[in-house]
C-alpha cells in the first residue's frame, strides 16, 4: 500500500506567497489543517513569533516541510 501525501487546507484562498499565514495584530501565525491518508485531520496553529512577513514565510515553509516529512 502506497501512502498518499498529506493535504493542507484553509478556508481562505491558498494561493500566493502568504498562504496559510495569518497576521494577528502584527504577529504572524501559521494556520492549516492537515488531512492524512487515513482520513483523519489535524489542525495546526503556530505562532511564528515574528512581525516580518519574509521571516514568517520561511518559518511556515520549515514547519510545513516537517509535517510533510513525518508522513
Amino acid at each position: 500500500m502506497t501512502a498518499e501525501p498529506i493535504a493542507l487546507s484553509r478556508r481562505q484562498k491558498t494561493t500566493g506567497p502568504n498562504h496559510h499565514l495569518w497576521n494577528n495584530h502584527g504577529t504572524w501565525w501559521l494556520h492549516a489543517t492537515i488531512h492524512r491518508p487515513d482520513f483523519t485531520s489535524h489542525r495546526v496553529r503556530r505562532n511564528l513569533k515574528t512581525a516580518d512577513v519574509i521571516a514568517a514565510r520561511q518559518k511556515r515553509d520549515h514547519v510545513l516541510a516537517r509535517f510533510s516529512a513525518s508522513v
